[in-house]
Protein backbone atom coordinates (compact mmCIF):
# COMPACT_ATOMS: atom_id res chain seq x y z
CA UNK A 1 0.00 0.00 0.00
CA UNK A 2 1.72 3.23 -0.70
CA UNK A 3 1.51 6.31 1.55
CA UNK A 4 -0.78 8.87 1.50
CA UNK A 5 0.54 12.66 1.85
CA UNK A 6 -1.04 14.08 4.66
CA UNK A 7 -3.86 16.95 3.19
CA UNK A 8 -2.55 20.57 2.59
CA UNK A 9 -4.61 23.64 4.27
CA UNK A 10 -4.57 26.37 1.49
CA UNK A 11 -5.36 29.30 3.03
CA UNK A 12 -6.12 32.97 0.70
CA UNK A 13 -6.16 36.17 2.21
CA UNK A 14 -6.20 39.31 0.44
CA UNK A 15 -8.40 42.53 0.70
CA UNK A 16 -12.54 42.42 -0.48
CA UNK A 17 -11.86 42.68 -4.21
CA UNK A 18 -8.70 41.46 -4.82
CA UNK A 19 -9.72 37.91 -6.42
CA UNK A 20 -9.46 35.51 -4.03
CA UNK A 21 -12.55 33.96 -3.76
CA UNK A 22 -12.51 33.19 -7.59
CA UNK A 23 -9.13 31.87 -6.95
CA UNK A 24 -10.05 29.71 -3.86
CA UNK A 25 -13.19 28.50 -5.90
CA UNK A 26 -10.98 27.33 -8.61
CA UNK A 27 -8.52 25.65 -6.64
CA UNK A 28 -11.06 23.86 -4.25
CA UNK A 29 -12.53 22.81 -7.51
CA UNK A 30 -9.00 21.64 -9.29
CA UNK A 31 -7.82 19.91 -6.44
CA UNK A 32 -10.79 18.43 -5.00
CA UNK A 33 -10.63 20.11 -1.81
CA UNK A 34 -13.10 20.97 0.59
CA UNK A 35 -13.68 24.67 0.65
CA UNK A 36 -14.44 27.11 3.56
CA UNK A 37 -15.22 30.74 2.85
CA UNK A 38 -15.83 33.16 6.44
CA UNK A 39 -18.66 34.96 4.45
CA UNK A 40 -20.35 32.29 4.36
CA UNK A 41 -19.78 31.33 7.69
CA UNK A 42 -20.20 34.59 8.72
CA UNK A 43 -23.58 35.36 7.24
CA UNK A 44 -25.04 31.79 8.81
CA UNK A 45 -24.34 32.71 12.26
CA UNK A 46 -26.01 36.50 11.79
CA UNK A 47 -29.26 34.79 9.53
CA UNK A 48 -29.44 31.75 12.05
CA UNK A 49 -28.06 32.73 15.24
CA UNK A 50 -29.16 36.56 15.22
CA UNK A 51 -25.24 37.38 16.06
CA UNK A 52 -22.87 40.17 16.01
CA UNK A 53 -20.14 38.43 14.63
CA UNK A 54 -17.00 38.82 16.11
CA UNK A 55 -14.29 36.44 15.49
CA UNK A 56 -16.98 33.50 15.93
CA UNK A 57 -17.03 32.95 11.75
CA UNK A 58 -13.25 32.33 11.78
CA UNK A 59 -13.46 30.33 15.01
CA UNK A 60 -15.88 27.91 13.47
CA UNK A 61 -13.79 27.65 10.47
CA UNK A 62 -10.59 27.08 12.23
CA UNK A 63 -12.35 23.62 13.20
CA UNK A 64 -14.35 22.88 10.46
CA UNK A 65 -11.16 23.05 8.67
CA UNK A 66 -9.70 20.85 11.42
CA UNK A 67 -12.51 17.99 10.44
CA UNK A 68 -11.83 17.66 6.94
CA UNK A 69 -7.79 17.80 7.67
CA UNK A 70 -7.75 14.54 10.19
CA UNK A 71 -10.16 12.50 7.34
CA UNK A 72 -7.20 12.98 4.80
CA UNK A 73 -9.34 16.23 2.85
CA UNK A 74 -7.36 19.08 1.90
CA UNK A 75 -8.61 21.99 2.65
CA UNK A 76 -8.96 25.32 0.62
CA UNK A 77 -9.83 28.24 3.29
CA UNK A 78 -11.28 31.42 1.69
CA UNK A 79 -10.82 34.70 4.24
CA UNK A 80 -9.50 37.89 3.98
CA UNK A 81 -7.25 36.76 7.00
CA UNK A 82 -6.35 40.45 7.60
CA UNK A 83 -4.40 40.50 10.74
CA UNK A 84 -1.35 38.09 11.98
CA UNK A 85 -3.71 36.22 15.12
CA UNK A 86 -5.76 34.93 12.15
CA UNK A 87 -2.78 33.91 10.03
CA UNK A 88 -1.27 31.54 13.13
CA UNK A 89 -4.39 30.23 14.20
CA UNK A 90 -4.60 28.79 10.60
CA UNK A 91 -1.03 27.31 11.20
CA UNK A 92 -2.10 26.15 14.79
CA UNK A 93 -5.14 24.01 12.87
CA UNK A 94 -2.57 22.80 10.37
CA UNK A 95 -0.22 21.43 12.92
CA UNK A 96 -2.88 20.03 15.48
CA UNK A 97 -4.16 17.42 12.55
CA UNK A 98 -0.48 17.02 10.81
CA UNK A 99 -0.62 19.35 8.13
CA UNK A 100 1.24 21.80 5.99
CA UNK A 101 -0.38 24.92 5.60
CA UNK A 102 -0.14 27.09 2.26
CA UNK A 103 -0.65 31.09 2.36
CA UNK A 104 -1.88 32.37 -0.70
CA UNK A 105 -2.20 36.00 -0.59
CA UNK A 106 -3.79 38.01 -3.92
CA UNK A 107 -3.08 41.47 -4.25
CA UNK A 108 -4.90 44.28 -7.06
CA UNK A 109 -1.95 46.80 -7.20
CA UNK A 110 -4.26 49.13 -9.49
CA UNK A 111 -6.46 51.42 -7.35
CA UNK A 112 -8.76 52.22 -9.56
CA UNK A 113 -9.45 48.43 -10.84
CA UNK A 114 -9.38 47.87 -7.41
CA UNK A 115 -12.38 49.66 -6.33
CA UNK A 116 -14.31 49.33 -9.64
CA UNK A 117 -13.98 45.86 -8.37
CA UNK A 118 -15.21 46.60 -5.06
CA UNK A 119 -17.94 48.71 -6.14
CA UNK A 120 -19.45 46.25 -9.04
CA UNK A 121 -19.07 43.04 -7.97
CA UNK A 122 -22.27 40.91 -7.08
CA UNK A 123 -23.30 39.23 -3.89
CA UNK A 124 -22.55 35.54 -3.94
CA UNK A 125 -23.49 34.94 -0.32
CA UNK A 126 -27.50 36.18 0.28
CA UNK A 127 -27.93 38.36 2.69
CA UNK A 128 -24.13 38.94 3.03
CA UNK A 129 -23.55 43.34 3.25
CA UNK A 130 -20.26 43.99 1.20
CA UNK A 131 -17.78 46.03 2.03
CA UNK A 132 -17.68 49.71 0.12
CA UNK A 133 -14.83 51.28 -0.93
CA UNK A 134 -14.19 53.60 1.82
CA UNK A 135 -14.34 50.34 4.23
CA UNK A 136 -11.94 48.32 2.54
CA UNK A 137 -9.19 51.37 2.21
CA UNK A 138 -9.86 51.64 5.91
CA UNK A 139 -9.40 48.06 7.23
CA UNK A 140 -6.70 46.80 9.27
CA UNK A 141 -4.53 44.90 7.41
CA UNK A 142 -0.94 43.45 8.76
CA UNK A 143 2.39 43.29 6.63
CA UNK A 144 3.18 39.44 6.37
CA UNK A 145 5.74 37.91 8.20
CA UNK A 146 5.41 34.63 6.76
CA UNK A 147 6.19 32.97 3.47
CA UNK A 148 3.43 32.98 1.34
CA UNK A 149 2.48 33.02 -3.02
CA UNK A 150 1.53 35.96 -4.11
CA UNK A 151 -0.75 36.50 -6.87
CA UNK A 152 -0.91 40.00 -8.54
CA UNK A 153 -4.13 40.39 -9.95
CA UNK A 154 -4.54 43.81 -11.82
CA UNK A 155 -4.94 44.07 -15.19
CA UNK A 156 -4.96 40.26 -15.37
CA UNK A 157 -7.27 37.51 -16.50
CA UNK A 158 -8.27 35.32 -14.40
CA UNK A 159 -7.03 32.20 -16.34
CA UNK A 160 -3.48 33.62 -16.48
CA UNK A 161 -3.72 34.65 -12.16
CA UNK A 162 -5.01 31.05 -11.45
CA UNK A 163 -2.42 29.56 -13.96
CA UNK A 164 0.53 31.73 -12.46
CA UNK A 165 -1.39 29.37 -8.73
CA UNK A 166 -1.14 26.68 -10.23
CA UNK A 167 2.69 27.15 -10.62
CA UNK A 168 3.42 28.31 -7.87
CA UNK A 169 1.66 25.75 -5.66
CA UNK A 170 3.20 22.85 -7.61
CA UNK A 171 6.95 24.67 -7.13
CA UNK A 172 6.03 24.87 -3.55
CA UNK A 173 4.58 21.49 -2.79
CA UNK A 174 7.73 20.28 -4.62
CA UNK A 175 10.75 21.99 -2.68
CA UNK A 176 8.27 20.68 1.05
Amino acid sequence: MAMKTPPLLHVFSGLPGTGKTTLAQGLAREVGAAYLRVDTIEQALRDLCALEVRDEGYRLAYRLAGDHLRLGVSVVADACNAIDITRMAWEEVARENGSRVVYIETLCSDRAEHRRRVESRPVTVPGLRLPTWAEVEAREYHRWTRPRIVIETAGRAEEAAFAELLSALSAQIAGK
